[in-house]
């Protein structure tokens, strides 16, 4: 029985196009090469071969599969659990080789599951039975099985006169060979998951987050755990043949940690993550078909690894480097509104008698040197907020000419906003928080900036529109911030 042939046209068709754009050149012709890359992508993404799409298929199912069973995995913080179980199969699947004498899948696959159910066993038994923690254990596991696994092969190979070669392929993963009938179990594998993930999404939350909680309201806790166990062993198992022991880990793990960057909600990560998993699967069979001395195992992981990465840094919303860009401006404007408040502290000294003030006046309050003091004026400037002319006074004109800064309306009135900020927000600590006078100025210095209108209007009203703040100092009101500050208001 031959499967139905699987329309990815449109895949294939942007695959090919993003090949060919950064593979040919204007006016310049293809080497051999290049030719032969091309005709294998033709090849692969026309999908007229039967062995070819069971093989695309295999490796998508088995990325979708890990995927959703790794989002569990990740957010129950297992993911050592997952590459301790992923090792302990190594020995079933030679044990299951040696008494059949043959690779039959459902053999392997039969071996490697009771060799996984003992690896759990084991880690069960040692972290309550004896004083090793459980992260002791699973090393333990993960080694000493992944050990004997290793010499059971060797000892099968050697004794059988090297018969048994392809089976070194359950460590790296080869897609070589993947028929349609290993399909069934990755099939089969990912119908549990789906299964159990749709009709136990509440309880499996539930224990995941809160297993005490989940007790107390009479869940099955430890019935459901081992049923993960045993959804991530058949996982593990089915994906074997493709991606190996070594590796089938990391496509458990990196998918759902890729997920975990955009979302917290676990259906969409869930999603998320399988949809990255099937991505990563397809995407490596392409470049290992592509070049063929390249194992599909590792170029999968690959892929998985590269995605992760460009999410890690490129997110628009959790990116490392838009994140770092938010800090950035978030920082540059912090430092635009301090030099605003030091500009009004300044004048308020000068008891608002003159409209400008010296640049000097401004780096001492500020203390900063002048070329730190000359870039904030720059940045005063560059937004509209300032402006600064030469002045030389007419008694000393031998003196070095003085810059003089004059605030905008818009950089008076975020100026006078700031300084409402800080004031009413030490008040309020002062009068309702009973916080002491000289304690309360490194509180507003972090607030002022992120303090919302609505929350100020709130202090106003609590404050009965106070005039004065905790040291004595005039409070700018709304109303004078919109009606522009004047040396009339510059006394209460």
């Amino acid at each position: 029985m031959s499967l139905p042939r699987i329309n990815f046209s449109l895949l294939g068709l942007l695959s090919f196009g993003l090949i060919s754009s950064s593979m040919l050149h204007a006016n310049q012709p293809l080497t051999a090469n290049e030719e032969a890359v091309l005709g294998k992508a033709l090849v692969f993404l026309s999908f007229q071969d039967p062995s070819l799409r069971v093989m695309v298929l295999g490796v998508l199912l088995m990325g979708l599969n890990c995927g959703l069973m790794g989002g569990y995995i990740v957010t129950r913080r297992l993911s050592m659990f997952g590459d301790t179980l992923s090792h302990a199969v190594l020995p079933g699947i030679a044990v299951g080789y040696s008494l059949t004498q043959s690779k039959n899948n459902w053999a392997l696959m039969l071996g490697a599951t009771f060799s996984g159910f003992a690896g759990v066993w084991f880690i069960s038994f040692l972290s309550r039975h004896t004083k090793i923690k459980t992260d002791s254990a699973m090393a333990i596991v993960l080694s000493g099985f992944y050990a004997l696994g290793i010499c059971l092969i060797a000892y099968l190979q050697k004794s059988d006169g090297g018969g048994v070669a392809n089976l070194e392929n359950y460590l790296f993963g080869s897609i070589v060979g993947f028929s349609q009938g290993d399909l069934l179990p990755i099939v089969c594998s990912l119908i549990l998951v789906l299964g159990t993930f749709v009709l136990f999404s509440k309880e499996l939350l539930a224990t995941g987050f809160d297993p005490s909680f989940a007790r107390s309201i009479g869940l099955p806790v430890g019935l459901l755990e081992f049923s993960l166990s045993a959804l991530l062993t058949f996982c593990i198992v089915s994906s074997l043949q493709i991606i190996g022991v070594v590796l089938v880990s990391a496509l458990l793990i990196i998918p759902a940690a890729t997920a975990a960057l955009i979302t917290i909600r676990m259906d969409k990560l869930l999603l998320l993550s399988g949809v990255l998993g099937a991505v990563s699967g397809f995407t490596g069979c392409f470049i290992s078909f592509l070049k063929n001395g390249l194992p599909v195992g590792p170029v999968i992981t690959l892929c998985s690894a590269s995605i992760f990465l460009t999410i890690l840094w490129l997110h628009p919303s959790q990116g490392r480097v838009c994140l770092w860009a938010r800090s950035f401006k978030r920082n540059q404007k912090i430092r635009l509104e301090n030099t605003l408040k030091a500009c009004y502290q300044v004048l308020e000294e000068l008891s608002f008698l003159e409209e400008s003030f010296p640049q000097s006046l401004l780096g001492k309050r500020r203390g900063k040197s002048s070329g730190e003091i000359e870039r904030e004026i720059d940045a005063l400037v560059r937004h509209g907020y300032a402006t600064r002319v030469l002045s030389v006074g007419q008694k000393q004109s031998d003196l070095p000419p003085e810059t003089m800064i004059t605030l905008t309306p818009s950089g008076w009135e975020l100026a006078c906003k700031m300084i409402r900020n800080h004031r009413l927000w030490e008040l309020y600590l002062t009068q309702e928080a009973s916080y002491a006078a000289d304690h309360v100025h490194d509180d507003a210095e972090k607030i002022e900036h992120i303090i919302g209108e609505k929350t100020i209007r709130q202090l106003e009203r609590i404050l009965s529109n106070p005039r004065l703040d905790p040291h004595g100092k005039l409070i700018p009101s709304q109303l004078d911030i919109e009606s522009g500050w004047t040396r009339e208001h510059s006394s209460p």
